[in-house]
Formats: C-alpha cells, sequence, structure tokens
C-alpha cells in the first residue's frame, strides 16, 4: 500500500535575506497545531517560516514528513509535539511517537509531561516518561519537555525542571496553549532559575505580541513558541 506522506511534494524556494531576520525571528517557533489544520495550511506555515527566518515550524507529527520535504533547502528546523495536548498516553506510546517523527525528519520534539504522575508523587515514571522520548531522539533530535504549568505548584514546577534536566531534555517549555493558561514571565523565570545557563525555557501559550515576548525574553525564555510569529516580528520591525 502506497504511503500517501511519502509523495512527491514541491520543495519551497528560501525567500528570506539574511539581512531581514530581525532580532526575535530565530527564537521563534512558528506553530500550527489545531486539530483541523490542512496541508494548505501547513504549507503557507513552511513558507511563513522561511520568508520571516523563522527557527522552526511546529507541527503536529503527521505533518512532520511534509515539512521535512517542504523544508529541506532551508534553515528551517521541523519541531513536532509528543503526547500532546494531554501528555497522558502511555510511555511506550510517547516513544512509538518519538522514534515515528525522527524517522520523517524531525529536529525537535516538544513532548507533554505527564501531569497526572506528577499530581500522584511518582516522579520515577515522570522521569522514565521523559528518558525515553530523549532516547528515541539520540542525536538527531533535541527534547523540549513542556510542563504546563498552569497545573502546577511552584514546587511541581521546580521539581519537574530538575527531573527534565536529569533525564537529558535539553528545555523545559512552559505550556501547551491547551489547557487552563499559558506563559507567564513569573513561570519562566522560576524556570530559569532552576535549570540554569546550561538548559533551554521556552515560553508558549498566549504570546501574541512583541511585548509579550519581550517580557518572556527578559525573564529568561531562550525560545518562543506562537503563532502569532509574523505580528510579532512585524511589530519589532514598526510594520
Amino acid at each position: 500500500m502506497k504511503d500517501s506522506r511519502r509523495a512527491e511534494e514541491p520543495v519551497l524556494q528560501k525567500k528570506y535575506k539574511e539581512d531581514d531576520i530581525m532580532d526575535y525571528a530565530n527564537m521563534i517557533d512558528h506553530t500550527l497545531l489545531k486539530a483541523d489544520a490542512t496541508k494548505e495550511q501547513v504549507k503557507k506555515l513552511c513558507e511563513e517560516a522561511m520568508e520571516y527566518g523563522f527557527h522552526s515550524v511546529c507541527v503536529n507529527s503527521s505533518f512532520v514528513y511534509y515539512c521535512t520535504q517542504l523544508l529541506k533547502d532551508s534553515d528551517v528546523k521541523v519541531c513536532t509535539v509528543i503526547g500532546f495536548p494531554l501528555g497522558a498516553m502511555s510511555t511506550a506510546g510517547k516513544a512509538a511517537e518519538a522514534k515515528a517523527a525522527v524517522k520523517d525528519g524531525a529536529q525537535e520534539l516538544d513532548m507533554v509531561i505527564h501531569v497526572g504522575m506528577i499530581k500522584s508523587g511518582d516522579w520515577d515514571y515522570v522521569k522514565q516518561d521523559i528518558a525515553s522520548v530523549v532516547e528515541e531522539a539520540g542525536e538527531k533530535a533535541i527534547v523540549k519537555v513542556i510542563l504546563e504549568t498552569c497545573l502546577l505548584t511552584e514546587e511541581e514546577k521546580k521539581t519537574a525542571c530538575r527531573i527534565a534536566k536529569e533525564a537529558g531534555a535539553a528545555f523545559v517549555k512552559t505550556s501547551t496553549g491547551f489547557s487552563t493558561g499559558g506563559a507567564t514571565a513569573e513561570d519562566v523565570a522560576l524556570m530559569r532559575s532552576v535549570v540554569g545557563p546550561e538548559m533551554g525555557v521556552k515560553a508558549s501559550g498566549g504570546i501574541r505580541s512583541m511585548d509579550d515576548a519581550r517580557r518572556m525574553v527578559e525573564a529568561g525564555a531562550d525560545r518562543i513558541g506562537a503563532s502569532a510569529g509574523i505580528a510579532i516580528v512585524k511589530e519589532q520591525r514598526g510594520q
């Protein structure tokens, strides 16, 4: 049976010039994670990412191969989500999704932590859950752990950051954008204080303006996840 993902797809041409890349553009994961996202919308996402010089496109895992083909002649990375948006799927399921995504070309994996196991106090499970995705990522992809900070206490956030670091993740990330709240500068600052300078911090969820992005960066974020990336860089450019 023919694998429809493997069909020949047009390769988009790199449209942007290095001089056009704004300061914040290369910090942005240009995101489209809606359930009804179409191939045409994903293609447009990739075109925009190249035009504005975003760090990556962040899509659901079914679109990874498609984006990999579209972006193969550009500097834009392909990021996907694992166990999204609840984080409550089995460890084996997360590992399998990560393995398939890496095979399809994903270079960054944003996995959702198991909030229920955190609330249960089963930190061994949480650590192994993260480590399983890190193992599948190997040297081909980096792993960002989505904490879903709006559901955690301050102590849970701190412990989750430490566990993610011990499990080998490259980043901790605030939010999915699909729960009861998004990124806050206070949470970003807390996460940065725990992980130190050796680990990345990604702010995601509800970041819609240049002021929002600036607050996150000033608090310690070195990556921004946003569907409003174009508005952010245009605002920075004064357009």
